[in-house]
């Protein structure tokens, strides 16, 4: 670990720690205001973002999406007013009147940072220790990003050179999912990745002593990590210079991602309220406000105080980053002039377009032959892989079962490893057995731009993952995730690795799209639609889940309609074997679309005109207009019945109060998959059982 301050170069005058102190007067105030936030950590920390935002970072408010910038991650995301503010400052179009609206009904600043609604907030942190893992995934996209660009430069000479800059606290660090990310980060040797810990000593409980005792520090030099503390001024408050030489020398480690301690106390200098608890989640009071601006040499009697030279000062970050954009522009234009061909490809891939031909090389299957969709979503990548070299991705360990290895030769994998096929650069990511923190990082891969990502695991284990897909689905993020072994019929394993209330659980999370194709041509068409729908326009994208089968289901003739999230796979017919208006609606999704079939079959035969629907996805079939759906779903027939081997709770809405629901509303067992099946009521015959209860109430 370190500890000695390198040489500094930083100029830090009168008029910066004015600057910092205005921070502080700010956070007091704005959460003053609202009667509600957390000004304690604002307060502390403002030495430490405003020498990231006006001293370190390469960045140009003036251009918040420019491909060059460097990227900041807020993971303590509860002190949004950090972020804020240092906006305000630098002059990303955030002004005094937003801060005085914090947290309030349409305001810039809501009470935690939300990625496309605040320019500058590069993701939406709040949960504890997604922002550290988000930050973990921009840094393994940043090195992906220069694979596909630029990937002969020497280190540090390329366009594509960026930071990623974070900053936790220790919530943050006590979360599982930190520690999952920052593994998998040391492991990756992420030199692009710095870490900056607000060591405060404070929870909302009090003094960490309460839950923590670990040596943090060396956790993260068993994480390969490169580990440095800065030491506090005598005062108690953080050191401007030491943070800036550590920083410096954290930006110079190009090895390993580097940590940075950084020992505040929370709420400095409020005479009162600093290092208590209660300054981390509650407004300080008038009466400690004022007394804390006498301290720092503020009118007690004034509120959101910013002297002109301060913002004339600090909006000098609009000169630098105009100066640095162009000076990185002079550098990709020089890439541009000697890369033709990489160029075209960075033209198409920023714009979001794929390349000419992709769909063509989808696989089509033969009709007939029984097919696991887990095996049909593994040659659907391998396929795409030959032509879209931006998309790449892996799984939790479980790339075999999950079929999710993209290119068997290459394994994104940093320079000295000794397995073969490692690449820095290369196409298939192992994230190892850490579920929420794949997630996060992908989150983290999206928000960066420029690669598609596709993460994979059991769909059971979407549960530990649920904070980080909720999080994709509030930020709108255009990842995929790749959840196999969708039911009971993955068989012997038992109901631990069953999944039963999850893809009922799944769908209600807004904006998260559920698809559950019924057989391998299926999956193909979905897979097509998903990569169709990548955007990154905020509010126009959305992560998709697949969930895929283990076992065989038959394949049948390709249907586009597939892509519109519910379609008719066999109509009715009547005795003559011509259409006739259906008498029942069999509705099936995923493994059990083929139950339906067989039901259909039986109902056909007794002379019940039946129509089988595959609604692969619930949230694509909602988005179409009333005339389609009631053409797939005529409002006439009453009589129905849904098939789906989890709870029922998606399928009351489509088969009303005189259909049936064919489901599972217990856990499962350890057995084969048919023998599971079979006692559990997922037969053809079972289902058409049920048709006949349903028609029985239509016709009473």
């Amino acid at each position: 670990m370190s500890t000695k301050p390198t040489t500094t170069d930083l100029q830090w005058t009168e008029l910066d720690q004015r600057a910092v102190d205005t921070v502080r007067v700010l956070a007091a105030d704005a959460v003053q205001k609202v009667g509600n936030g957390h000004p304690g950590t604002a307060m502390s920390l403002a030495p430490a973002a405003y020498t990231l935002f006006q001293k370190v970072m390469r960045h140009d408010p003036a251009d918040a999406d420019w491909t060059g910038r460097d990227r900041f991650v807020l993971s303590a995301g509860h002190t949004s007013l950090t972020l804020y503010i240092q906006l305000y400052l630098a002059g990303y179009g955030l002004e005094l009147d937003d801060l005085k609206a914090f947290r309030t009904w349409g305001s810039k600043t809501p009470g935690h940072p939300e990625y496309g609604h605040t320019t500058g907030v590069e993701t939406t942190t709040g949960p504890l220790g997604q922002g550290v893992a988000n930050a973990v995934g921009m840094a393994m996209a940043a090195r992906y990003e220069r694979g596909l660009f630029d990937p002969e430069a020497a280190p540090g000479t390329s366009p594509f050179d960026h930071m990623v800059w974070a900053i936790a606290g220790d919530g943050c660090l006590q979360e599982g999912i930190s520690a999952e990310a920052s593994s998998l980060a040391g492991h990756q040797k992420l030199g692009n990745l710095v870490l900056l810990w607000d060591d405060n000593h404070i929870s909302i409980e009090g003094d960490t002593e309460t839950a923590v005792s670990e040596d943090t520090l060396k956790r993260y030099e068993a994480y390969g990590w490169h580990v440095q503390r800065v030491a506090q001024l005598p005062n108690g408050d953080l050191d401007p210079t030491g943070l800036y030489d550590a920083l410096q020398a954290a930006k110079a480690e190009t090895g390993r991602p580097s940590f940075i301690a950084a020992r505040s106390i929370i709420a400095w200098p409020a005479p009162h309220a600093q290092n208590t608890e209660a300054s981390h989640g509650s407004a300080l009071g008038d009466d400690e406000v004022a007394a804390t601006k006498k301290v720092l040499g503020f009118d007690p009697e004034k509120t959101f105080e910013v002297s002109d030279e301060v913002i004339s000062h600090t909006r000098e970050a609009l000169d630098r980053g105009r100066e640095a954009k162009a000076e990185w522009e002079k550098k990709f234009a020089a890439w541009r002039t000697a890369n033709p061909e990489r160029a075209a490809e960075f033209d198409r891939i920023s714009a979001g377009e794929l390349p000419a031909g992709w769909e063509d090389k989808l696989p089509v299957f033969e009709p007939g032959k029984a097919v696991a969709t887990r095996a049909a979503s593994g040659k659907v990548l391998q396929a795409l892989g030959e032509i879209i070299p931006e998309l790449w991705g892996g799984s939790a360990d479980l790339a075999g079962s999950n079929n999710t290895t993209i290119d068997k030769t290459s394994s994104f994998l940093p320079a000295g490893n000794p397995l073969p096929g490692a690449d820095p650069y290369g196409r298939t990511i192992h994230f190892g057995i850490r579920e929420h923190a794949m997630a996060a990082a992908m989150n983290g891969i999206a928000l960066h731009g420029n690669t598609r990502i596709y993460g994979g695991t059991f769909l059971v284990f979407s549960d530990y993952m649920r904070n980080a897909v909720r999080l994709s689905a509030l930020m709108h993020l255009p990842v995929t995730y790749v959840w196999t072994h969708d039911s009971i019929g993955l068989g012997e394993d038992g109901p631990t690795h069953q999944p039963v209330e999850h893809l009922a659980s799944l769908r209600a999370i807004p904006g998260l799209n559920i698809v559950r194709p019924a057989d391998a041509n299926e999956t193909s068409i979905v897979w097509r639609e998903i990569l169709r729908r990548y955007t990154k326009v905020f509010g126009k994208g959305a992560p998709h889940g697949l969930a895929l089968t283990r076992q065989g289901v038959p394949t049948y003739e390709a249907n586009e309609d597939a892509a519109k999230g519910g379609y008719v796979l066999f109509d009715s017919e009547g005795t003559d074997g011509q259409s006739a208006e259906p008498q029942v609606l069999l509705i099936g999704t995923g493994s059990e679309v083929h139950l339906a079939v067989e039901a259909r079959e039986e109902l056909q035969a007794a002379g019940i005109p039946t129509r089988v629907v595959s609604m692969p996805s619930v949230e694509w079939f909602e988005e179409q207009d009333q005339a389609y759906k009631d053409s797939v779903l005529p409002p006439s027939v009453k009589a129905r019945v849904a098939v789906e081997a989890g709870i029922g709770l998606t399928w009351h809405r489509y088969v009303g109060d005189a259909g049936r629901i064919v489901s599972l509303e217990h856990f499962g067992a350890s057995a084969d998959a048919k023998v599971l099946f079979r006692e559990f009521g997922f037969t053809g015959e079972h289902v058409a059982a049920a048709a006949r209860e349903s028609l029985a109430d239509v016709t009473r």
